[in-house]
């Protein structure tokens, strides 16, 4: 959470010197055993904060405490951004698909309108990319996770007429998909999901939500699967979030890839 506090602090900083917006961003932390996630809202309020951004393990309260929530908030059942309205009202937004979906279309110039998607996992990282990604009209969805049940029940939650489609990791349709991208945490231990490298083809753009100093093992997997498949990392998802919820705040909305490109550097820095 600490890393996660410091990442949000320096993209806010970097969003406002981009935009020239006079703003306080500050990383606070909230002791579970000593106050209640309700009353830190109520004294943030008091003391003047117009709206904060919420990590792990927060997201679900924050949903709960929200007056009201945005679509793409009720879909995911989660908040990760409050606006504190002058009337006294929170209102709840979940920033975190659209900051994927902007990443892969924008920085990795790969539209998903018409595209075959598959995607790994059905956690709560996953639960937040699925509807902004379903507005962009992919041709058709395949969620694959450990424990098949899982990934149905997430698919039937979207009402669309776009095909989705469900398995565990043993039965994922054989053939090339457009996009895969992983939402599990096996990178953040080195691991890979199990499964085969035919999901991948010359043209597939492979997506890692985690992000690190050097490629993950997912990607390099894909690499070495199809050299000529396109690979990003997740650094752009946490970006495109956070510039989404200074949208939110501030009406402006960032350039991402100059800022990605400044956190990429100091991440490579400090390793």
């Amino acid at each position: 959470m600490a890393e996660n506090a410091a990442n949000s602090w320096l993209l806010a900083s970097l969003f406002a010197e981009q935009t020239q917006q006079d703003l306080v961003y500050e990383a606070i932390l909230i002791d579970s055993e000593e106050t209640s996630f309700a009353w830190a809202m109520e004294d943030l309020k008091r003391r003047g904060y117009k709206g904060i951004n919420i990590t792990v393990p927060y997201k679900l309260d924050a949903f709960e405490y929200a007056d009201e929530r945005s679509p793409r908030a009720e879909i995911a059942q989660a908040v990760n951004t409050f606006i504190f309205r002058e009337d006294g009202t929170t209102f709840g937004d979940n920033t975190d698909g659209i900051g994927l979906v902007n990443d892969i279309e924008i920085n990795g110039q790969r539209p998903f309108a018409g595209k075959s998607v598959l995607i790994l996992g059905a956690g709560g990282a996953v639960q937040g990319i699925l509807q902004p990604m379903l507005e962009k009209q992919p041709s058709r969805v395949h969620i694959a996770n450990r424990t098949a049940k899982r990934a149905e029940v997430l698919g039937n939650r979207f009402d669309t007429n776009i095909p989705i489609t469900a398995s565990g990791w043993e039965d994922i349709p054989e053939g090339a998909y457009d996009i895969v991208i992983n939402g599990t945490s096996a990178s953040l231990e080195g691991k890979l999901p199990p499964i085969s490298t035919t999901v991948i083809g010359p043209d597939t753009l492979v997506y890692d939500m985690m992000y690190g100093a050097e490629p993950t093992v997912l990607l390099e997997w894909a690499k070495a699967a199809q050299p000529s498949c396109q690979t990003m990392d997740g650094l752009g998802m946490l970006v495109g979030q956070a510039a989404e919820a200074f949208y939110l705040w501030r009406g402006v909305r960032p350039q991402t890839q100059p800022v990605i490109d400044a956190v990429r550097e100091l991440i490579s820095a400090k390793a």
